[in-house]
């Protein structure tokens, strides 16, 4: 696996590759790498010749500064991840400078509404600041396929968006959830609750899956006062929203279709730390 820490070796090694026909998968992270990520890479293994992993953590998205800070940083741990995996040729772990060269500063961008919605609503700018990374990594990198988790569904439409606009010669693939025994949605934030709060974490995915059934027969309101019963009972756990929504606009309707998909997407702080989740219905 070779290890690229600035664009202009990222530019000569992608040149070769392309010189030689590759097809090439290409997934980004911020590093606090997991078996999510894996998964990510295994999809991309079967259907490219090329896999390309990069790990930076991006200023430009974190509202919060603080949370800027306390983002986990091991690129040690997250090579050896990557090495084991045996799926990645090469991971690119660019200096802010390579992907900003001037300053950290977003592009301002206009996603058809998907930005305002949910995320949108408590972290104003946090879209632009994932485009323009997602932007600049796919014209270094040069994919053909790139692959994104659904567990962060908003931003793999914006990310959808973003492509469309630009008119970006890639294909971005949305690979489902991957989760813990007890359906707890992987993330790099788990690593700071205990093991016995990742247990009783579980009620997300519990609660996603019972509003599964509800949503066949029940109408939404009570699902909400459902949802809201759930986690009134939790001990240290608050629900910051919860709603359905269309996959496609990300709004949240009046009333829901037969002819279109829908999705639950919930956000639970768990002792602190804020867990995001969805399932389509």
């Amino acid at each position: 696996m070779e290890v690229i820490k600035s664009k202009k070796t990222l530019q000569n090694f992608i040149e070769r590759q392309k010189e030689m026909g590759k097809k090439i998968g290409f997934a980004p992270t911020m590093g606090a790498l997991h078996a999510g990520h894996i998964s990510l890479y295994e999809k991309a293994k079967k259907e490219n010749d090329l896999i390309v992993s990069s790990i930076f953590v991006n200023p430009t998205q974190f509202n919060n500064q603080q949370d800027l800070a306390k983002y986990p940083r091991n690129i040690e741990q997250d090579l050896e991840i990557l090495k084991k995996s045996g799926l990645v040729d090469a991971v690119y772990i660019p200096e802010v400078s390579d992907i900003y060269p001037e300053q950290a500063k977003s592009n301002n961008y206009d996603f058809g509404g998907l930005e305002n919605e949910m995320e949108g609503k408590s972290r104003p700018g946090h879209f632009d600041g994932v485009g323009t990374v997602v932007e600049e990594l796919f014209r270094q990198v040069k994919p053909d396929n790139a692959y994104f988790g659904e567990k962060d569904f908003q931003q793999l439409a914006i990310i959808r968006k973003m492509v469309e606009m630009r008119n970006l010669p890639v294909k971005i693939i949305g690979v489902p959830t991957y989760r813990a025994e007890n359906g707890l949605a992987l993330s790099s934030r788990n690593q700071r609750l205990s093991e016995n709060r990742r247990e009783a974490s579980k009620v997300i995915f519990e609660t996603l899956t019972k509003v599964k059934t509800w949503f066949k027969e029940d109408p939404y309101p009570s699902i909400k006062n459902k949802v809201s019963a759930i986690f009134d009972d939790q001990e240290n756990m608050q629900l910051e929203y919860f709603l359905i929504a269309d996959e496609k606009t990300l709004n949240e309707p009046e009333f829901f279709y037969k002819d279109r998909n829908y999705r639950a997407f919930i956000v639970v702080i768990v002792d602190g730390v804020r867990l995001i989740d969805n399932l389509p219905m």
